[in-house]
């Protein structure tokens, strides 16, 4: 199957590419579309994440769930939306604790295609879902897929940040070297968790003085 994505990934996962996995995930993404379901985000938008970040620019990988589920708001990239769009509640949190932590202004925009930008790989666990049914996509291969692009970051890489915000992300350090990479763990930015250890655990100056640390430009998280 030939696969449109950024021309780095494509070298790095050509191997992903050939599992029965993705075969399926395709096979799966035809049916709905023949049943006119909707999905998010648009078909151009699903490996949108890998084209603002290629391989060998990956820094930081903040790990999300699965795309949003209501319209106009998907576009491919954890918890971003685009611009115009309001930023959701998660988002919203996670700008709160950026201005407690380094004292960024609150942005105007949800769009977060300055950090892909900057080697912030915006990864989401499953890369589509059906309108308004969260977690539609989650069982039908893209686990696998992420989960499989997760160890080879981790495998071929020194020096990244993985951020992991919440129980979900979480269960993806059994994926993770430890002693390569700098692993930042916190609740999920969620209005029903992020009081729980979101706010106060300074995930984006940590991000930078580790990235200093080995010699990487750190992110500039204004937008």
């Amino acid at each position: 199957m030939e696969v449109e994505i950024e021309i780095s990934w494509k070298l790095a996962l050509k191997d992903l590419f050939k599992k029965p996995y993705f075969n399926q995930i395709a096979e799966h993404l035809k049916a709905e579309k023949a049943l006119h379901k909707t999905i998010y985000p648009k078909g151009s938008e699903i490996f949108n994440a890998f084209e603002q970040t290629p391989y060998d620019q990956v820094k930081v990988i903040i790990l999300g769930q699965d795309p949003y589920h209501n319209p106009q708001q998907a576009m491919g990239l954890s918890f971003s939306v685009p611009d115009g769009v309001k930023p959701p509640p998660s988002l919203m949190n996670i700008f709160k604790e950026l201005y407690k932590d380094i004292g960024m202004a609150i942005p105007t925009t949800g769009n977060l295609i300055p950090w892909a930008k900057q080697g912030v790989l915006l990864l989401n666990a499953a890369l589509t879902v059906r309108a308004n049914e969260p977690a539609s996509h989650a069982k039908i291969g893209w686990m696998d897929f992420t989960d499989d692009i997760i160890h080879i970051l981790s495998e071929e890489k020194n020096g990244l940040v993985f951020i992991l915000w919440g129980n979900f992300a979480q269960q993806k350090l059994k994926l993770i070297n430890p002693l390569k990479h700098k692993i930042l763990k916190a609740a999920h930015p969620s209005p029903f968790s992020a009081y729980n250890g979101f706010f106060g655990c300074k995930h984006f100056s940590a991000t930078n003085e580790y990235l200093v640390q080995k010699n990487t430009n750190p992110i500039n998280w204004a937008l």
